[in-house]
């Protein structure tokens, strides 16, 4: 090694970092011998292979090792190791030491009651704030101690008019899309809404971590700039430097510029017709291959899904939203950005350099600020439960959080359980961690979980869900089952549904294809007509993930794309990768499991990083693997491939790159040559035509049994109408409805299990309330229920002659229910007739799982005739036969009979009606667990 030092006072500090970095590199290419070849004048990159992670965990290393604390630039600027020793030798001997004291934020005393709920664009929003309250503190850049830089709603939108200015200067054209290439800054928050305010539609893209890496940077990524046609670059001293390189790349590009250019323009608004159908922004998914998708999302777009994600979360102005997440990331930018601009809440925001350096100063800024909302992906979860010692975490208080989403990739069970156990000891709520779900081509967020409800978990039998998708519950006995995390529900206003290969809606717990819609939903990938095509499903958009959905509650379980079918059966990539990186010697989170094809055979392997080094080490983390194998899948991958440290490429956002991960395998840059390919083939090739075989009868099955259950309705119909018009008895119709009911469940082979109806006594008349699900739940109701009773029906069926004359037959009774007046009248002349009553308070039905607010004409009904209320619950009809589908599906249906609700003497006519609506409403809602609607 190199000693020499012009200082021999620093010879033994330059011995000691030459051992550490030494010690390190050999850790992270075992096989590369570098140890000797290192001098103060190697480089961390090129020469030493030190990626991102690989800085962070030297950096911690000479801190831990010397006792100090490195300045946050030292990740970024350090080039050499010498550069390393300078920084070093001039840092201080202390320890970093966050600020524990409570952050008073005194503008936050005044809470905004109103919201821009009438404005059109992102701009009209900045506006409206600008107008109401230009002094109020909208960001506060985070610093560890004292107070940071402070952006108030005035100061965002003057700084953001001179961008748009600018802009404007350099004669854009009209929806000119400009690029930002800056780190999280407040330069940022002023390029992107200057951009919106030109007129124009900004497009972020990560900016370079290191100098050193801008021109590789930039190559790679001229596939985003040549598809999105960008016209301006807003970017950072140091990157413009490469201007010349740019624009010789990307011919649209005219300007490459700096936000300081735009300080001298006008800090006045502009005046531009901006429509609400304008493209806001286009969010990059990919752009590193030769198809680079961006999502183009409209301010309709963005402003429904911030709506729908503030009434989801009850954000107000009073919140306190801490984030790290990367502002040119969808999580960054509109959940945690976005969304408290909207909101007026304050929003601390540090650099994702920050968090990564030292994971609990993401945890003491939320003490710190006593913030209320946090956001990050899974892996942040986990890196704070392992890396952070116990002693830098006393005194913290996390009692105010009370939203801590997990989003942006895979939520695994074992991280909710062990974040949620170690930080309750810090005050930390279980009911405040959300697993939540989001894409951009949703904006950001589809489902979401129900405040105060804790995380749920559910284990599923491994064999049934692995071999024909179905979620059954699993028994405590059962060694290894399924756990798959609930993601909550569809955003108010949005819907989504688990289809099969034929795009036909599946019942709960069947797996399938998830899809969604909604006003937050893309037009499509800008300038990319293919994946915009593949993307829509008619007026339904492919999230390209597989999941389930139970009483109205979203379980991811996987990506269509990473699943891999060996066998004969569905392997899911993240469980494996979970449960090997949990071996002692593979580095956790460094794990990734793909499959290939070879013509019709797919193979499994597993990739793992360690850095071990010895044989008989390598040979027992083996056999381990091929143990955790045998216990999950029950088979063992074709190939486990050991790699050095940081061979597992990720995305920008963390995610694993499998794809990318399987061409590097298949390139032989990593693990050794499978063999016996022949055998191999034959095998996988057979399996692979049995699961194909099993889907197509699964299919056929499916629709065969659609077809023969419509023939039976057809058929009985074509009997039964011509009866009910004919006979006459009312009491002969009714009979022969009911056994054509319970026919009709027989030859479909439906179970309908009834409960409680022991409880209606013949000789007693009843208000009978039920949930509407399905256009089933007529036919469920005359099966269930013996006892005589007259159906409640909406006065719009009268507009059809022939159905109206059929139920008139069965003396349904027509109800008014939007003229509220003519509607109390209707009730008043039902009551003539000492029989009890049926209705379907909710008024009608939508596919969308939940209960909705009930009608008040039932429970104005047993007021009146001071008849007991039965609330009847219905499970199982609404998977069977959704709203708006005609494609009925196997199933079972449960009716719960609840115990009558007595009328309360003494009160209120209307108080009495309510008291019964509440109590009748909470019963079915707890019975039927679907979600609550009318919140």
């Amino acid at each position: 090694m190199d000693k020499n030092l012009s200082q021999d006072g620093n010879q033994k500090i330059s011995q000691d970092l030459l051992i550490l970095v030494g010690k390190l590199a050999d850790e992270l290419h075992p096989t590369s011998q570098l140890y000797d070849q290192i001098t103060l004048n190697s480089r961390l990159d090129r020469d030493l292979g030190f990626d991102s992670l690989g800085r962070v965990e030297l950096i911690r290393r000479i801190e831990q090792f010397y006792g100090v604390s490195l300045p946050e630039h030292t990740f970024s600027t350090a080039e050499i190791i010498g550069d390393l020793l300078k920084v070093l030798l001039n840092s201080r001997g202390d320890k970093q030491i966050f600020d524990h004291s409570h952050s008073v934020l005194e503008n936050l005393s005044e809470v905004v009651r109103d919201r821009p709920d009438n404005e059109n664009t992102l701009v009209d929003v900045l506006q409206w704030h600008l107008q109401r309250h230009p002094e109020r503190t909208h960001i506060e850049i985070y610093r560890d101690s004292g107070r940071g830089q402070q952006i108030t709603y005035g100061q965002l939108a003057a700084m953001s008019y001179r961008v748009a200015w600018g802009l404007m200067d350099k004669q854009l054209t009209r929806s000119a899309r400009v690029t930002l290439m800056l780190p999280s800054s407040p330069e940022y928050f002023y390029s992107f809404m200057g951009v919106l305010a030109a007129g124009a539609i900004p497009v972020p893209i990560y900016p370079p971590m290191r100098l050193s890496q801008i021109e590789s940077y930039i190559r790679r990524h001229q596939t985003i700039l040549k598809n999105c046609q960008a016209e301006v670059m807003i970017t950072t001293p140091e990157v413009k430097r490469f201007a010349t390189l740019l624009k010789s790349l990307v011919p649209s590009l005219r300007r490459v510029v700096t936000v300081t250019e735009f300080s001298g323009f006008s800090d006045k608004p502009l005046k531009l017709a901006i429509s609400p159908k304008d493209i806001a922004f286009i969010q990059y998914t990919s752009g590193s291959t030769a198809d680079p998708k961006g999502v183009q999302l409209s301010h309709a777009n963005l402003l429904a899904n911030i709506r729908a994600m503030g009434k989801a979360t009850r954000l107000q102005s009073k919140d306190i939203f801490v984030s790290w997440l990367p502002l040119y990331h969808d999580m960054g930018l509109i959940g945690a950005w976005l969304g408290t601009f909207y909101h007026s809440a304050h929003l601390i925001l540090m650099s994702p350099l920050e968090f990564l350096a030292r994971p609990q100063r993401w945890l003491w800024a939320i003490h710190r600020y006593q913030a209320t909302i946090s956001a990050a992906p899974n892996f942040a979860y986990d890196l704070c439960y392992h890396r952070i010692p116990d002693e830098d975490l006393k005194g913290l208080d996390l009692s105010r959080w009370r939203l801590a989403c997990n989003g942006a990739e895979p939520v695994l069970p074992n991280t909710i359980r062990l974040f949620c156990k170690r930080f309750s000891r810090y005050h930390f709520k279980r009911e405040a961690y959300w697993p939540v779900y989001g894409l951009a081509e949703s904006s950001v967020g589809l489902a979401f979980p129900r405040p105060d409800r804790t995380p749920h978990i559910q284990k599923v039998q491994r064999a049934s869900f692995m071999s024909h998708g179905v979620a059954k519950e699993a028994a405590t006995s059962e060694p290894h089952p399924l756990e798959f995390v609930a993601c909550g529900e569809a955003l108010s206003g949005h819907q989504i549904r688990v289809v099969d290969d034929m795009d036909i809606e599946l019942p709960d717990r069947q797996q399938g294809h998830l899809q969604f819609k909604g006003p937050s939903s893309t037009s499509g990938y800008f300038r990319n007509p293919e994946q915009s095509a593949e993307l829509f499903h008619g007026e339904w958009l492919d999230t390209g993930d597989l999941a389930y959905l139970d009483q109205g509650q979203l379980y991811l379980t996987g990506r269509t794309k990473d699943i891999i079918i060996r066998a004969g059966r569905n392997i899911y990539p993240h469980e494996i990768e979970d449960a090997v990186g949990e071996i002692d010697g593979i580095r956790r989170g460094r794990v990734v499991v793909f499959g290939y094809q070879i013509e019709s055979r797919e193979k499994l392997i597993v990739l793992a990083e360690t850095r071990e080094t010895s044989t008989q080490k390598l040979q027992d983390i083996r056999s381990q693997i091929l143990d955790v194998c045998a216990e999950i899948v029950d088979l063992p991958p074709d190939d486990i491939v050991f790699a050095p440290p940081n061979t597992i490429l990720k995305t920008s956002s963390g995610k694993l790159r499998r794809s990318a991960c399987r061409e590097l395998y298949l390139k032989g840059k990593v693990g050794q040559k499978p063999t016996s390919l022949w055998w191999q083939f034959a095998k996988v090739a057979m399996s692979s035509i049995n699961q194909q075989l099993k889907i197509q009868l699964r299919n056929f099955g499916a629709i065969a049994f659609a077809a023969y259950s419509w023939l039976s309705y057809i058929l009985a119909a074509t009997i039964c109408c011509p009866l009910i018009l004919l006979l006459p008895s009312l009491r002969a119709r009714r009979s022969l409805a009911r056994k054509l009911c319970r026919i009709l469940a027989w030859v479909t082979a439906t179970p309908i299990n009834v409960c409680g109806v022991e409880k209606l006594l013949a000789d007693q008349s009843y208000v009978l309330v039920a949930n509407h699900t399905s256009y089933l739940d007529v036919y469920i109701m005359v099966f269930a229920i013996e006892i005589p009773f007259k159906f409640i029906a909406k006065a719009e069926l009268t507009n059809n002659f022939l159905l109206a004359l059929l139920l008139k037959r069965f003396d349904v009774e027509f109800v008014e229910r939007f003229d509220r007046e003519k509607s109390v009248a209707d009730v008043s002349d039902i009551n003539k007739d000492n029989v009890s009553l049926l209705f379907f308070p909710e008024g009608t039905f939508t596919r969308q799982a939940g209960l909705a607010a009930f009608h008040m004409g039932a429970f104005l009904a047993a007021a009146s005739t001071q008849y007991p209320v039965v609330p009847i619950t219905i499970c199982g009809a609404r998977s069977m036969l959704r709203d708006d589908s005609w494609f009925p599906r196997k199933g079972s249906i449960d009716v719960i009979i609840g115990e009558p609700i007595l009328i309360e003497q003494g009160n209120d006519y209307w108080q009495v009606a309510t008291q019964l609506k509440n109590k009748a409403r909470a019963e079915i809602l707890y019975r039927c667990r679907e979600p609550d609607l009318e919140q």
